[in-house]
């Protein structure tokens, strides 16, 4: 359904620093900067990329917004979770952990990177 997702940062280090920490759980390779500055990671057909905001504004997270990561199982949720935390990114929402929800059993671990972004790491159960 989705062909990129894309996050603005206004400190492009910083946000690189954390994603290529998160994102190395998932077995992804550090993000490469392009020619327009962008932060670009591919990995299993997909892209995400960092940018500062095209229109010089500063960046800001979604309210309410939320990015779902895969994650193949809770340990590997939990380990996103503390190579976020350890690089800079922030826990919210409640600890990493199992929620009953109308999709079934889910193991969910929230974090927000450097600009604030909310992300989820997410594993379905059975």
């Amino acid at each position: 359904m989705f062909s990129h997702i894309m996050v603005g940062a206004n400190d492009i280090e910083a946000s690189k620093a954390f994603y290529d920490a998160t994102m190395a759980v998932l077995g992804a390779k550090p993000g490469m900067i392009d020619p327009k500055g962008r932060v670009v990671y591919m990995h299993d057909g997909a892209l995400f990329m960092v940018t500062k905001p095209i229109d010089g504004a500063p960046a800001c997270s979604a309210n309410g917004g939320t990015i779902g990561f895969t994650m193949a199982s809770p340990e590997q949720a939990d380990a996103w979770h503390a190579a976020g935390v350890a690089a800079g990114g922030t826990a919210c929402e409640d600890p990493p952990g199992v929620r009953e929800s109308p999709f079934g059993k889910l193991y969910l671990a929230y974090l927000r990177d450097p600009a604030g972004n909310k992300l989820c790491g997410m594993h379905r159960i059975g």
